[in-house]
């Protein structure tokens, strides 16, 4: 098998080098936009070289009848399917014939393109099985994909590509998390299509941890957001949050503090009785956020993928699902959210950040300046849940009702607060006011034990990670 690829192919040449490595043999099942990715290996010849079946159960009872039923089809779970029934069916036919010179494969995908008539998001599940080496066990690469172009043929088009490149990268490039991960839109135009989901599991991959994954895409633009749950598991943020009212949180968590419990804690109880009051959904399906946006990630211009995964293992050992995602403007969250749910959003922040809203930079690129920024901030069912801090030179306790914006928005801040868009979150302890997340990395660097009343046992080996002197 050759090494990775250093430079980028065409479509075109990436099927033809798979067409033409005789150790690469595979089978194809595409439901939903055509045979899109099966056509390039048939375009470029050789074929015969790669595929041993490519097939279409387009029809939903003959997909039944051969992957068996599913709650969903164009799903994680029936992509688990698809890739287990070929899988199964290839090694079980040519496994015996050719099973000790050949890496085989199965790629497969469910689809929603779009249709006649159809307005809706359009979007879809890829997958991969595959063998590292012959006679190895599987291994498996699951990806979801949005297709943000317009028209039917184009999507395919786009999807055709990716799938090529999926298993293009599978053989060259599967040792290189950032030029895999990069590779899978190689050959697109920027926009037309979106990648939110990455997960490797199966042979080879027992320790890989796929929240890197999830960094990965964000980092490199591949998608606006990534998420996974208390246990690890990377999930498509999209499908998770779906019809669920959502509380957020969002900061640099680093480190993870009782205080951003308290806020959360404290919050809670406003959130659900708002989430009751609208009687569409139960309250125990909200979820709680945590959000760490890119620019609270980076130091010195990249990202510390150890620091990052210190920062997960401390809000996961907290029982909490995070969120990385590429948002630095809060209406660019907020509006993520609201695409995602029409349910009720609050996000939760400090007086801090409550303050940074006003900063002109936040809406400069904006036509409407600071108008169109708060507008598109608090759109549908989004609200601000404000949480007190203490000026230290005073010890005056500022609220949100007692909070002072810029003068020329006075008036603006005051009809949010009149109309409930900005809600005051009452505080319960007051020492925890006294230190910022700032203030107690200095601590930790400089070995002050006081740092360990700030910030919760079982995130306390995660705070002292990276840092010197502790």
């Amino acid at each position: 098998m050759k090494n990775q690829t250093s430079q980028t192919s065409s479509t075109y040449e990436k099927a033809l080098e798979l067409n033409l490595d005789d150790s690469v043999y595979g089978t194809f099942a595409e439901i939903g936009a055509g045979q899109e990715t099966a056509n390039w290996f048939f375009r470029v010849s050789a074929s015969a070289g790669t595929v041993a079946k490519s097939i279409s159960a387009y029809d939903m009872t003959m997909s039944d009848a051969i992957y068996g039923k599913s709650s969903r089809y164009v799903s994680s779970q029936r992509l688990g399917q698809m890739l287990e029934h070929e899988f199964g069916i290839l090694m079980e036919r040519l496994g015996p014939l050719r099973g000790k010179d050949s890496v085989f494969f199965s790629f497969c995908n469910t689809v929603k393109a779009r249709g006649y008539q159809d307005q809706g998001e359009c979007f879809g599940w890829l997958g991969l099985r595959f063998q590292r080496r012959p006679g190895d066990p599987p291994s498996d690469i699951h990806i979801h994909v949005r297709l943000l172009d317009e028209e039917n043929l184009d999507q395919m088009e786009a999807l055709g590509v990716v799938g090529v490149n999926l298993i293009h990268a599978a053989v060259y490039r599967r040792d290189n998390l950032k030029s895999f991960a990069e590779s899978l839109v190689e050959n697109l135009r920027h926009g037309r299509v979106e990648v939110d989901m990455l997960r490797f599991s199966g042979h080879g991959y027992d320790f890989f941890d796929n929240r890197l994954c999830a960094l990965q895409l964000v980092e490199s633009g591949l998608t606006e957001a990534a998420m996974f749950r208390p246990d690890g598991e990377v999930v498509q943020a999209s499908d998770a949050l779906y019809g669920k009212p959502i509380m957020l949180l969002r900061g640099s968590f680093d480190p993870v503090t009782k205080l951003h419990l308290e806020m959360l804690e404290q919050t809670k109880d406003l959130f659900r009785r708002r989430v009751a009051s609208a009687e569409r959904v139960a309250v125990d399906e909200s979820l709680e956020l945590c959000e760490i946006s890119m620019s609270n990630l980076l130091r010195g211009g990249e990202v510390d993928p150890v620091d990052f995964i210190d920062r997960a293992d401390a809000l996961q050992a907290l029982g909490k699902t995070v969120l990385i995602s590429a948002f630095a403007e809060f209406h660019r969250i907020s509006a993520y959210l609201s695409r995602n749910t029409r349910e009720p959003v609050g996000i939760l922040l400090s007086i801090g950040l409550l303050n940074e809203l006003f900063k002109p930079k936040w809406s400069e690129n904006l036509a409407g300046g600071r108008l169109e920024s708060f507008g598109r901030l608090f759109k549908k069912q989004v609200k601000l849940y404000v949480y007190p801090w203490q000026n230290r030179e005073t010890g005056e306790v500022v609220t949100s009702d007692s909070f002072r914006p810029p003068e020329d928005a006075d008036l603006l801040y005051r009809h949010l607060v009149a109309s409930g868009r900005v809600c005051n979150v009452p505080y319960r302890n007051l020492d925890l006011l006294r230190y910022t997340g700032r203030d107690i990395q200095r601590m930790i660097d400089a070995g002050d034990p006081q740092w360990r009343d700030y910030v919760p046992e079982v995130a306390h080996r995660m705070a002292l990670a990276g840092h010197d002197g502790a």
